[in-house]
């Protein structure tokens, strides 16, 4: 029980890596609200796991105040933030890839921290302490070709956290990200640009230990970095990546 009596928010829940960090963190004791852009679908695996579903759009600041604000009526605060809805572009040169792919990629995956941040920080700060963690992607640490603005907006990601976690630090606030390499979730097939064996065998064949992330490895990770057991570590993008990264 290592959150026990902590409350917790996880965006992109509903499915994939937030799923399994979500229902991770309900095993451990924490109270968490599951939001998703699909409400339903975030309303239907809180009541599975014993969570609050919500319906949030991370890319709209509004939406998110709403979230925080709401997180905070029912649970009486919020002690941990886990950024982890994303989204990417199908593979493509990048000239190619048009405007509005690119503006829904990094409003997904870069102003929704900012946007999280500007509503939830300053209760963080008055209490004290707090603990975000960002949801990157080994694309931020080692580039693949043709997923150049999905690569560039996880970039961002890690170097937001770094910049975060030493701004926040002097108020008790860490922050940390984790690096996943591509997992079986609802992004795979975009990342593949076809999910084929052919193509699985081909980027499997990248990962030194031979297989994909799951959910229940970032869940592990993530528990450990918003757990007390971490409470020296901030600014840490760790990888989970089966040695992708090497």
């Amino acid at each position: 029980m290592r959150l026990q009596d902590k409350t917790a928010i996880v965006t992109g829940a509903a499915s994939g890596f937030g799923a399994g960090i979500a229902r991770r963190f309900l095993a451990e004791g924490a109270r968490v609200m599951l939001a998703d852009i699909n409400e339903q679908a975030a309303l239907d695996v809180a009541a599975e796991y014993g969570g609050l579903g919500q319906h949030v759009d991370v890319a709209d600041g509004d939406s998110v105040a709403a979230m925080i604000d709401r997180a905070t009526e029912l649970m009486g605060g919020v002690d941990i933030l886990v950024n982890n809805a994303g989204v990417t572009h199908l593979p493509a040169p990048m000239e190619e890839v048009s405007e509005a792919d690119f503006d829904r990629v990094f409003a997904v995956n870069c102003k929704s921290v900012y946007l999280a941040a500007r509503s939830l920080v300053p209760q963080f700060k008055e209490r004290g302490s707090g603990t975000i963690l960002n949801i990157a992607s080994t694309a931020g640490v080692s580039p693949r070709p043709r997923l150049n603005w999905y690569n560039a907006s996880k970039g961002w990601m890690n170097t937001a956290t770094k910049a975060m976690a030493v701004e926040l630090a002097p108020f008790g606030i860490r922050v940390n990200a984790l690096n996943p390499v591509a997992g079986e979730t609802p992004l795979l097939k975009s990342f593949l640009g076809e999910d084929t064996p052919e193509m699985r065998a081909k980027f499997l064949s990248t990962i030194p230990l031979g297989r994909f992330s799951t959910p229940e490895d970032l869940a592990n990770a993530a528990l450990f970095l918003c757990s007390d057991e971490a409470a020296l570590i901030t600014g840490v993008c760790m990888e989970v990546d089966g040695g992708r990264c090497i």
